[in-house]
């Protein structure tokens, strides 16, 4: 009788584990994820988060863009869940419980107005290195002659006045901060865009996706990137002019051929790992199916190893 009872005990345990759900179905998963952060995230953010409310209607994604000092002190301060972060972190910032998962990548670009009207010849010959450094962080170089123009219209350069990654980025092509950068301070990188598309002696950087149109893989919103003298040869050769369109840039910036930094790594960040269910699904799902839209929103794709070694941070 005491091996029956056993016996059909046993099987009891056994039906309800079969009857039992051994995972959480997508149209189970619920929450609310709150993100803010860099301009340069945002617009693939605002994708991922249209295609994974598809399959998980129950979550809701609130984005608000701001700039990335803006990312890692709302979720550090954890009014947020996520922190949309363009920079590399810093050491207090891990000290903080900063949990960086790398999501795909783009680069900063030196942009003028479509209208400049040296336009023509900085496309022929390029802008070393050196001369971006001597507008932008030591200010030596105040008109257009000092780039070879004859010309002594002076030249109007334009940097964020929010914390951002761009700048810290394109600072860091100089090793130095975004505090060192000169030029009239712009609020955002859509406001940035604009500030030097009305000015045709400006200039200014930008995120990839407010330079060109990812429908037309052409320059939008007036501006144009500023080629970089990558030799020093005093011309554009044909290896460093992939700047007509957005694939040619892409493929130049996969390849090495455009400099990182200003090229980089974009971040989302979370307090500690991961441990809500929505957000780690929303990782997940960004890591794995979300890459797909990578390419044509604009930005860069990680390598198969890295997005491994990404996704063994959610786990």
């Amino acid at each position: 009788m005491k091996l029956y009872k056993k016996t059909l005990l046993s099987l009891t345990v056994l039906i309800i584990a079969n009857i039992t759900p051994n995972k959480v179905s997508a149209q189970d998963i619920s929450g609310n994820i709150s993100i803010s952060g860099a301009f340069a995230l945002y617009p693939i953010t605002v994708k991922w988060a249209e295609e994974f409310k598809k399959a998980h209607p129950k979550v809701k994604i609130d984005i608000q863009a701001g700039g990335a000092g803006k990312g890692i002190t709302d979720v550090l301060s954890k009014v947020t869940d996520i922190g949309l972060v363009s920079r590399e972190l810093n050491a207090a910032e891990f000290k903080k419980g900063a949990y960086p998962i790398a999501v795909t990548k783009d680069a900063v670009i030196p942009t003028i107005s479509a209208s400049n009207p040296y336009k023509k010849v900085l496309y022929q010959k390029g802008v070393k290195k050196e001369a971006f450094n001597n507008i932008f962080i030591t200010g030596k170089y105040k008109t257009w002659n000092t780039l070879g123009f004859k010309s002594a219209a002076p030249i109007h350069v334009y940097t964020r006045s929010d914390a951002a990654g761009a700048a810290e980025t394109w600072a860091s092509y100089f090793g130095k901060k975004q505090e060192d950068l000169q030029g009239v301070a712009v609020f955002g990188d859509p406001g940035l865009a604009q500030a030097v598309q009305r000015d045709p002696s400006g200039i200014g950087f930008n995120n990839i996706v407010y330079i060109y149109d990812t429908k037309t893989n052409k320059p939008t919103n007036g501006i144009v990137a500023v080629p970089i003298d990558l030799n020093n040869n005093g011309k554009l050769d044909p290896n460093e002019n992939f700047y007509s369109d957005i694939d040619k840039l892409i493929a130049a910036i996969a390849s090495g051929k455009y400099p990182s930094p200003p090229a980089r790594d974009l971040y989302f960040v979370t307090t500690g790992k991961p441990k809500n269910a929505a957000v780690k699904a929303f990782l997940k799902y960004i890591l794995t199916e979300g890459q797909k839209f990578v390419s044509e929103a604009g930005y860069i794709k990680l390598s198969q190893e890295k997005l491994k070694k990404e996704l063994g941070k959610i786990k």
